[in-house]
């Protein structure tokens, strides 16, 4: 009768604790936009009488599909039928949605027998274009009701926020690449297609978007061989898996970094009993940039963030607020961040200093 007591208690706990995590770490929706390159009066290139627009929309259809399956992702379509839609359009309806990440769906061609695929991210030229929009869409803050409450410190024409805005900008610069280095290696090792690297282009679609964007091309379709490739079902689907695996990667490392700030609050460490220990070495931060720049980290660089901290990684800097071992102390300098106006910043946890996931973390607080 005892075991069978001490059983009955160790399931209601187990159940218990369960039932808790899934209501702290309530699962972030991530928006997916695919844009299928041309439509409508503009077919795109037509190379051996294959049709760009025609490939790139099977193409996206197939990895929305795909996407659709996770219950964590929402996949929107720049357009899903044979229509002509403005480049600037494409943007806006992917800034529109605050999208995670946008994909934009091509077929090359060339004068030569060029074949392979690639993969694009925005170059250097196209930043100050891609800045001024982020300038615009951020300026919309001003429109909002208690806007001086929320967004204590934001002006859309200070220095600090353009500061603010060209970290966000060098942030989506290196998750673009992030995601860009998974589909191509996926093109090369997995299918072996020609590696045509990832390159760094001024495509007018790229500049106009606002998050983490690629533009991928399949491949060229001046290229016989490769065009029926492209253009058979087998070819189509075989590309576009492969881009759903890189997708997929890319959204699960974005989990093992974001969590969601409003739930933790509803349960106190005093209502969850369990044989988890204090570790000291457990470390929460908010992250609110990152980039090639070295900046100084004085607070009026951050818009009035204090005690920032700069850490070095291989090339690149990784800006850090907020340090403390107390999970329900982060959150809230995670509001403060966003307050200031990184809307993108977001909770990573350490343990002895190596990153670790934040349901682990919170394990061992």
């Amino acid at each position: 009768m005892i075991k069978l007591k001490k059983l009955f208690n160790i399931l209601i706990i187990a159940t218990f604790l369960v039932a808790s995590s899934t209501f702290i770490f309530a699962q972030k929706s991530y928006t997916i936009v695919l844009d299928a390159g041309h439509g409508g009066k503009d077919p795109g290139n037509l190379g051996n009488g294959f049709k760009e627009k025609d490939i790139a929309l099977k193409v996206a259809r197939i990895i929305g599909e795909d996407l659709e399956k996770h219950a964590y992702i929402k996949v929107l379509y720049t357009r899903d039928e044979d229509v002509f839609i403005d480049l600037w359009k494409r943007g806006d309806i992917a800034n529109t949605a605050k999208a995670d990440l946008f994909v934009s769906i091509h077929c090359d061609s060339h004068t030569s027998s060029a074949y392979g695929a690639g993969t694009f991210v925005l170059g250097l030229r196209g930043n100050k274009k891609n800045l001024e929009i982020a300038k615009r869409e951020n300026a919309v803050i001003l429109l909002e009701d208690n806007y001086k409450e929320k967004y204590v410190g934001f002006d859309s024409n200070s220095a600090e926020s353009v500061i603010g805005l060209s970290l966000l900008q060098e942030e989506n610069l290196d998750k673009s690449l992030e995601i860009a280095s998974i589909i191509q290696n996926n093109f090369a090792n997995k299918l072996k297609r020609l590696d045509r690297k990832v390159k760094q282009d001024n495509f007018q679609v790229l500049r106009e978007t606002i998050m983490p964007s690629v533009l991928i091309e399949l491949g060229f379709l001046t290229n016989r061989s490769e065009g029926a490739f492209l253009d058979s079902n087998s070819g189509q689907k075989q590309m576009a898996n492969a881009i759903v695996q890189a997708i997929e990667s890319y959204v699960d490392h974005l989990k093992l970094n974001t969590v969601k700030a409003s739930s933790r609050s509803k349960v106190t460490a005093k209502e969850v009993k369990s044989d988890f220990v204090t570790n000291t070495d457990i470390e929460f931060k908010v992250q609110i940039a990152s980039g090639r720049n070295l900046i100084s980290t004085e607070s009026h660089n951050f818009k009035g963030l204090k005690e920032v901290q700069r850490v070095e990684v291989g090339l690149y800097y990784k800006y850090y607020f907020g340090n403390t071992a107390q999970y329900k102390e982060v959150v809230e300098s995670l509001k403060t961040a966003k307050q200031k106006g990184f809307v993108s910043a977001f909770i990573v946890a350490f343990k002895n200093g190596e990153k670790i996931s934040i349901s682990e973390a919170n394990k061992m607080e």
